[in-house]
C-alpha cells in the first residue's frame, strides 16, 4: 500500500506524509480521536470559524517539522533519517494526551494528571504496538536524547507546535494580528553548540512572532468571553462530579462515568490498562451530549450552568489588572444567593473568580537565541532593538470575576 499520501491543508496547501509510520500513526484510533477535540475549546463562542481540531494542528506541526529538518540539513546540520522520522513522530503525537476541550478536564475530573503525561503514556502504548519504533521519538520528546536541538524543535519557545498553532488559530479565527512569518522563521533556523538558533536576518520575524503571540493570547485564548465560557465549563464538570458522588442519578457516557467515579493518578494510567483505554474514548462529544441532557437535571446548579453553556447565555465577566475588592465580590455573591436561593457552599459555582496570566516570552525557559554573523549568540530580549521585547518577558496577570447577568 502506498502510504506516502498528500493532504490538502487549508493553511499550507498540499502537505506530504513522508514516512510510512506517520501514515500508520495517523490511521490509529488514538490519533483519529483528535478529530473530535477542538483545538481552541470554546473559542468558537466568540470566533465562529474556530472549529478546527487537534487533528488539524498535529498534521500542520508535523508538516512544519519536515520543512525545518530539510532547512537544517541544507545548512550542514547532521540529522539522520532515523532522527528525522523520530522528531516528526514526536511532534505529530505531542498533543495526543489532550482531553475534551483541552484543559477543562485537567481542572476537574482529571486533576492529578497533566496532558503531557498522558501523551507520553499514549506514545509508550503505541511503541509496544509498533515493536519499539517510537523509542527514539519518546527520547526526543522527553529531552533524553543527546541532540538537544531536536527536542527544541518539538518543545521550546520557538517550536513547530507554536509556529503552527499561531498560524492556524489566526487563520480560523480571522484575527490577523496573530499572523506570523512561519516560513521565514523556519528558513532562518540553524544550530549552534547543539542549540537551536535563529540567524541574524530573521530577527524581525522573531520580534513579530513574540508580539503576535501576546496579541493572540489576550485577543483569542484569554479573551474574556472565551475565558468565561471555559470557566463555566469547569464549573459544570465540578458540579456534575459532586452530584454523581452524592449518589444522584446522572446521565453520562461510559467513558465519562469512568472518570467521574474515581480520582485517577498518573500511576493508574501506567499500571492499569483500562484507564488509558477509557481515556482514549473521551472527546468533546461526551461533554456536549452530557450537558444537553443535564439541562433538565433536577439539580438546579447543574441544570442552570448546562443550559447557559449549551444556549450560549454566558455570565457577565469583569477583567482587570488588580485583584477584586473582597467587599465587591461579597456584594455580588449575596445578590446571586438571594436571586437563586442558594446555600452558602453553592455560591462559588455561579460566582467563579480567580486570576489568569501570560507572558509572551520567558527568560526562564529555553531562550530564543539570535546567531550573529560574527558567531555571537544573544537572547532575543537583548539582541532586539525593540525595548518592548524585554517588557513582554514580564508575565501579565489579570483577575476575572464571573456571575449571572441581570442581577
Amino acid at each position: 500500500m502506498n502510504k506516502k499520501k498528500i493532504i490538502n491543508d487549508p493553511v499550507y496547501g498540499f502537505v506530504s506524509i513522508t514516512f510510512n509510520i506517520i501514515f500508520d500513526l495517523i490511521e490509529h484510533p488514538y490519533f483519529q480521536r483528535l478529530r473530535r477535540i477542538q483545538q481552541l475549546g470554546l473559542s468558537s463562542y466568540v470566533y465562529p470559524g474556530a472549529k478546527h481540531s487537534r487533528f488539524h494542528h498535529a498534521l500542520g506541526a508535523s508538516h512544519l517539522m519536515g520543512q525545518a529538518v530539510n532547512i537544517l540539513r541544507y545548512k550542514g546540520v547532521e540529522i539522520t533519517e532515523a532522527e528525522a522520522e523520530a522528531v516528526t513522530i514526536a511532534i505529530l503525537l505531542h498533543d495526543i494526551g489532550h482531553g475534551p476541550f483541552s484543559h477543562a478536564l485537567e481542572h476537574t475530573i482529571l486533576e492529578k494528571v497533566e496532558h503531557e503525561t498522558v501523551s507520553v503514556l499514549f506514545m509508550e502504548r503505541l511503541n509496544q504496538e509498533f515493536d519499539g519504533r517510537l523509542s527514539l521519538a519518546i527520547e526526543i520528546f522527553e529531552n533524553r536524547y543527546p541532540k538537544k536541538f531536536l527536542h527544541q524543535l518539538v518543545s521550546s519557545q520557538l517550536d513547530m507546535d507554536r509556529l503552527d498553532y499561531l498560524t492556524r488559530d489566526s487563520f480560523f479565527t480571522g484575527v490577523h494580528e496573530g499572523v506570523i512569518g512561519y516560513d521565514r522563521i523556519i528558513k532562518m533556523l540553524n544550530v549552534k553548540d547543539d542549540h537551536l538558533v535563529v540567524e541574524e536576518k530573521g530577527i524581525y520575524s522573531i520580534e513579530k512572532f513574540i508580539v503576535s503571540r501576546r496579541l493572540m493570547y489576550w485577543q483569542v485564548y484569554l479573551h474574556k468571553t472565551v475565558l468565561c465560557a471555559e470557566v463555566m465549563l469547569v464549573q459544570v464538570l465540578r458540579r456534575a462530579k459532586d452530584v454523581y458522588r452524592q449518589g444522584m442519578a446522572l446521565f453520562t457516557t461510559p467513558a465519562l462515568e469512568f472518570f467521574m467515579k474515581n480520582d485517577w493518578e498518573a500511576e493508574d494510567f501506567r499500571n492499569d490498562k483500562q484507564v488509558l483505554d477509557q481515556f482514549a474514548q473521551l472527546d468533546d462529544t461526551d461533554l456536549f451530549v452530557a450537558m444537553k441532557i443535564w439541562q433538565d437535571h433536577p439539580d438546579f446548579i447543574l441544570s442552570e450552568l448546562s443550559k447557559k453553556l449549551i444556549q450560549r447565555k454566558l455570565f457577565k465577566t469583569e477583567l482587570q489588572k488588580e485583584a477584586f475588592n473582597f467587599k465587591y465580590i461579597n456584594e455580588i455573591r449575596k445578590k446571586v444567593q438571594t436571586k437563586y436561593n442558594l446555600k452558602e457552599e453553592e455560591i462559588d459555582y455561579l460566582v467563579p473568580t480567580d486570576a489568569t496570566s501570560n507572558s509572551a516570552y520567558s527568560h526562564k525557559q529555553d531562550k530564543i537565541n539570535i546567531l550573529f554573523k560574527n558567531g555571537e549568540v544573544l537572547d532575543i530580549a537583548y539582541a532586539s532593538d525593540q525595548l518592548n521585547i524585554q517588557m513582554l518577558s514580564a508575565p501579565v496577570v489579570k483577575y476575572y470575576l464571573c456571575y449571572p447577568k441581570n442581577l
